[in-house]
């Protein structure tokens, strides 16, 4: 697996050190209220169990899964929603937790279809943010870190389901993901 991998992005102490910081923030933020995060599957899982166990606060835990970008590594900006929440939003604060936001325009559209759903807030929390590939303008909250417009991988971001369980978060040779015809 690590013949595929071109250099680290991110290292396993800087993500842990940095989603400890982000739980705090959220702890302090989010004091006495009803907060209900929102993890976005597949991509989320390990941040989001992650900084969970880092907000010392109640906090209840709910998934979307959608889709924009099929088997392509760039989005198509149409998004399906593959898994609803289960758990009704109206009168909560939701902390959308998402893995990465490069063109913003998957972000954007679950935070406009949430807005909808009576929720007290809606914010964002993204570990990795592509600003320089932004389409749309979508306001994140709490950032982890911001990178290049390079292919990650790694800590839950995948290439055809693979390197998720990484640790660090990695950059994919090109010749991984050009040589599938992509």
């Amino acid at each position: 697996m690590h013949q595929d991998l071109e250099r680290k992005l991110v290292s396993a102490s800087d993500i842990q050190a940095r989603v400890a910081e982000m739980g705090r923030e959220i702890a302090r933020d989010y004091a006495g209220k009803d907060l209900l995060l929102v993890g976005i599957l597949k991509g989320s899982t390990i941040f989001m169990a992650d900084l969970a166990r880092q907000i010392d606060i109640p906090v209840a835990m709910d998934y979307m899964a959608v889709s924009s970008y099929g088997l392509s590594t760039t989005s198509s900006g149409v998004v399906r929603i593959l898994k609803d929440l289960e758990e009704s939003i109206g009168g909560r604060h939701v902390l959308i937790v998402e893995d990465i936001v490069d063109t913003g325009l998957t972000l954007n559209y679950l935070v406009e279809s949430l807005r909808t759903r009576g929720p007290v807030t809606v914010k964002v929390c993204v570990l990795l943010d592509k600003f320089e590939r932004r389409k749309v303008d979508v306001e994140v909250d709490y950032l982890g870190f911001l990178i290049p417009d390079e292919f990650a991988v790694g800590y839950g971001l995948d290439y055809r389901e693979r390197y998720r369980n990484l640790a660090d978060i990695w950059v994919l040779k090109p010749e991984v993901y050009t040589k599938q015809g992509e």
